[in-house]
């Protein structure tokens, strides 16, 4: 029995290495998300003498524009892998601002990166819903009560246009 127990060591340990050499052997390339801005092609673009039409032929079309000013275009990139259960790692995140006048020329170009962001936090708590919040004994029993009772046959028949008169002309 001693020659065994040094065989299952062996073969345990030969399995754990291949389950935890399979981990690493997986890498994902990185993805581009949005629309990643070339530096060179954002320097050609010139403050005060760009157009609209310039910043689309050199840049594409904007990822966003502002909400209540279709003068500020937005470009929002980001370069990030997939990781364990689903997230993403993220490498880089950039944001391009252009900021037009109302005759269409470029007059600001902000640009912003990872290091500018903030963390957010979700919001504790939960939202409010319309009504009275009952448990389940009020749910069951809710009703009870709350209907009155059935109407006699002569009046269903009335209100129901099946009664006195005949229905369809009176042939």
């Amino acid at each position: 029995m001693t020659t065994a127990r040094p065989f299952f060591a062996a073969l345990l340990a030969a399995g754990f290495a291949a389950i935890l050499g399979g981990c690493s052997v997986v890498s994902f390339p990185p993805q581009t998300r949005g629309n990643k801005i070339d530096p060179e092609m954002l320097s050609q673009l010139v403050p005060g003498t760009s157009s609209r039409a310039d910043a689309t032929s050199l840049l594409g079309s904007p990822t966003a524009k502002g909400t209540f000013d279709d003068n500020t275009w937005i470009y929002i990139s980001e370069v990030t892998t997939p990781v364990i259960a689903g997230r993403l790692k993220v490498h880089e995140q950039n944001v391009v601002t252009l900021t037009f006048d109302q005759g269409g020329v470029l007059r600001g170009i902000d640009k912003k990166n990872q290091d500018d962001s903030a963390p957010v936090s979700m919001a504790g708590g939960a939202t409010p819903s319309p009504g009275s919040s009952a448990n389940i004994l009020q749910e069951l029993l809710g009703n009870v009560g709350r209907f009155s009772a059935a109407p006699t046959s002569a009046a269903a028949a009335n209100s129901n246009g099946i009664g006195g008169a005949p229905v369809g002309g009176g042939f």
